[in-house]
């Protein structure tokens, strides 16, 4: 097991208090309808499958599921959670490790796991991905927005000056509560308690998609909820942050 994958196995147990979910109240979410409409006979894999809350639903619209994570932590969750469905398929397996899946899946589905700070290592997995699909197969994502990041901190630095604080120290107050000492901001990494995510830009998708060789891109946000975020209730009166959707296409 590679110290990133140890990491998350132990960050398993704690996973819904630390990190942020779709799966929530309160959020706006296109994966779910975006799901159902293609939904039906084939195989569908989710990449990153984690403690396996989107596994269910994959198992009631598909015939066949393979669950992948490289964390045996997070696998043991979601085979505990799921027990009781005969159709889903267990693989500990990094996203560097996804040759010889190759043509098999009709859908691929990755949820906040398309983190890989290693650039090399995050091309090497798209490519993989566009491999594994069949020609017409759909690739449904969901990445952490650093777009949404710097749109919270704006809102902290203005909620700052009007409360009467100079310019300077509403700057370092937001910088505080945004955690900005967690974030690369130039190269898009987070680092929080020994993990490291790369974070995406709203440019950057369609950029890294493409380059992968996946065509009829399209983007959308997922809007979160204020419940989720530290003092949260003082911000209500403007839209949340969001992270950003995907769905792309093997065309041939």
């Amino acid at each position: 097991m590679n110290d990133q994958a140890e990491k998350w196995s132990r960050a398993a147990e704690r996973y819904e208090e630390e990190f942020l979910t779709p799966f929530v109240d309160g959020v706006r979410n296109p994966l779910p309808d975006a799901l159902a409409e293609l939904a039906g006979e084939g195989t569908v894999v989710d990449l990153g499958c984690g403690t396996g809350v989107l596994l269910p639903a994959l198992a009631n619209q598909f015939s066949s599921v393979v669950a992948v994570d490289f964390a045996e932590g997070m696998l043991r969750r979601a085979r505990d959670h799921c027990k009781h469905l005969t159709n889903i398929t267990y693989l500990r397996r990094a996203f560097t490790q996804l040759d010889d899946l190759a043509g098999t899946a009709d859908v691929a589905v990755a949820v906040n796991s398309l983190i890989l700070p290693e650039l090399g290592d995050l091309e090497h997995c798209l490519e993989s991905i566009h491999a594994m699909l069949r020609p017409g197969g759909t690739f449904l994502g969901i990445v952490p927005a650093m777009d949404g990041v710097h749109y919270l901190t704006m809102l902290l630095v203005d909620r700052a000056r009007r409360s009467g604080m100079p310019t300077p120290a509403a700057k370092k107050n937001a910088g505080m509560h945004a955690e900005h000492e967690l974030y690369d901001f130039a190269f898009g990494d987070f680092r929080y308690r020994g993990l490291v995510q790369h974070f995406w830009q709203p440019f950057e998708i369609a950029y890294r998609l493409r380059r992968a060789g996946f065509r009829r891109i399209k983007t959308a946000k997922v809007i979160l909820s204020w419940q989720q975020f530290g003092g949260g209730k003082d911000l209500e009166a403007e839209p949340p942050p969001w992270d950003w959707f995907f769905r792309a296409q093997r065309t041939r």
